[in-house]
């Protein structure tokens, strides 16, 4: 679904190397006992760490009308309590994987939960907006490491490829689940305990996965090159990039600490490019971005994502804002759009099958501006009913397109890059969800804090322009299949 990553395939061994995973039929050597494998409490582990990340994203967006209102952040902070998680995952997505490779599936998972539970309770007990956008940044953190040790700690577990699949496949659905519970959860939390429930659910589920991995055996660990300064430059890069686009829509657009940010983003983003190209295992190997069938994909996983987290955080403003809701029943008005993302995520795959997974992709971004373009009319009074309708081809454009995407961008490159574009794709994903927010953050600010429609409507449009761009480039550049 257009707000689930992307599972990314299991690495392939070092060149020269035997694989460092157990053989299929290889007998422990003499002396030795074959530690159990524990596939279901590996499987558990790793899909409850995935649930509670992707949770945490939709879940917040319901609680930010209270958040604001108990520490009285305003737009911009509002703005960064959610962008401080997704702009840490996106960046530290890049090198996670090579992370979780090193110190081993198992060890970094318990990190990287552990880390998530502790900033976690940082954020319940945030006493201003600051600490609050402090512990999202080392949630942000934690959750990149997560995602990739999750799938390698099943990758680990399930000897057999098709178990293995069958692990995969409800790894991925347990994400669309937790997307759609998320807002429903928020808004009960938010109501009846406060928005520092919302947070405070994830120390005793921390606290259980971590019970559990003590029980999973040891992971192998495997040698991988990690590019500290093409990280640097990447982090640097994009907050620049979110301080520029958030702060400038509040500031001015020529203030001095936003052009100051702006310059960062594009010197960093110079910088990277040059570190990048001389590293000898870069991040993200240029020659991989010169192929239309990558660049491509990743154009268009950086607009949905764009469209559906900025049509997210619009929505949950919009319902409790505009129309006065509560949390809970604006998490409610969630529920029907992510159970039609769920069924239509199940459906895109049998569809590119029989019309071609280029024609999907197109399909799939027409659908979602015309999602874009038809929230243009809504307002304070529009009917309820009316509203549920209009966002049917918003909760089905970006869920029908993503799979076959993936699909069509992990085909295009040789098997030892798969892991590398899986990573890149989730992270342009996760930036242009950050971006989007930004952007519609500093639209939706009107006079004395008010929720302003016609920031609303520009933002739409921005929206959907962008992916009708991208779905021309999809027309003109994509191989037919």
């Amino acid at each position: 679904m257009p707000g689930t990553p992307s599972p990314s395939p299991s690495a392939a061994p070092a060149h020269g190397r035997e694989p460092e995973w157990p053989v299929p039929g290889a007998r422990p050597a003499a002396g030795t006992t074959a530690a159990p494998r524990r596939p279901g409490l590996a499987l558990v582990a790793s899909l409850l760490g995935f649930t509670v990340i992707t949770i945490d994203v939709s879940a917040v967006n319901i609680a930010l009308p209270a958040i604001r209102e108990s520490l009285d952040g305003g737009m911009a902070g509002l703005q960064w309590v959610v962008d401080a998680y997704t702009l840490m995952f996106a960046a530290l997505m890049l090198s996670a994987g090579a992370v979780a490779d090193r110190a081993g599936a198992r060890r970094a998972y318990a990190w990287g939960v552990a880390l998530f539970t502790l900033a976690s309770l940082g954020c319940a007990l945030a006493p201003g907006i600051g600490v609050l956008v402090a512990a999202r940044v080392a949630q942000g953190g934690a959750a990149a490491v997560v995602m990739p040790a999750s799938l390698a700690l099943i990758r680990q577990a399930h000897e057999d490829s098709r178990e293995r699949a069958r692990a995969i496949a409800l790894w991925t659905v347990g994400g669309s689940v937790a997307m759609a519970a998320g807002p429903v959860l928020g808004g009960l939390l938010t109501e009846s305990a406060g928005w520092r429930a919302v947070f405070l659910l994830n120390l005793p589920v921390g606290a259980v996965i971590l019970g559990l991995l003590a029980r999973v055996p040891r992971s192998p660990r495997r040698p991988a090159a990690l590019d500290g300064a093409g990280q640097l430059t990447a982090v640097l890069a994009l907050a620049g990039l979110a301080v520029a686009v958030i702060e400038g829509g509040h500031l001015g657009w020529t203030s001095l600490p936003v052009l100051a940010a702006a310059a960062l983003a594009v010197v960093s983003g110079a910088v990277f490019r040059v570190v990048e190209s001389r590293h000898r295992q870069p991040m993200i190997p240029p020659a991989l971005l010169g192929d239309r069938r990558v660049a491509v994909p990743l154009a268009v996983g950086f607009a949905i994502n764009a469209a559906f987290y900025g049509g997210i955080f619009l929505l949950g403003l919009y319902y409790q804002q505009l129309r006065g809701m509560s949390a809970t029943a604006a998490g409610l008005m969630f529920v029907p759009m992510s159970a039609v993302v769920t069924a239509t995520n199940l459906v895109s795959p049998r569809l590119a099958e029989r019309i071609g997974r280029r024609a999907v992709i197109v399909v799939g971004q027409l659908v979602f501006a015309v999602a874009m373009l038809a929230m243009l009319p809504l307002a304070a009074h529009t009917p309820v009913w009316l509203v549920l309708v209009l966002l049917l081809p918003l909760s089905t454009g970006g869920a029908l397109a993503v799979p076959a995407l993936t699909a069509l961008l992990i085909d295009a490159v040789p098997a030892e890059r798969a892991g590398t574009v899986s990573g890149l794709l989730n992270s342009l994903r996760q930036l242009g969800g950050a971006l989007a927010v930004a952007l519609f953050g500093s639209l939706l600010a009107g006079a004395g804090g008010a929720f302003s429609v016609p920031g609303m409507r520009l933002g739409l449009l921005t929206v959907a322009t962008l992916l009708l761009v991208t779905t021309g480039l999809s027309r003109l550049l994509l191989p037919r299949d």
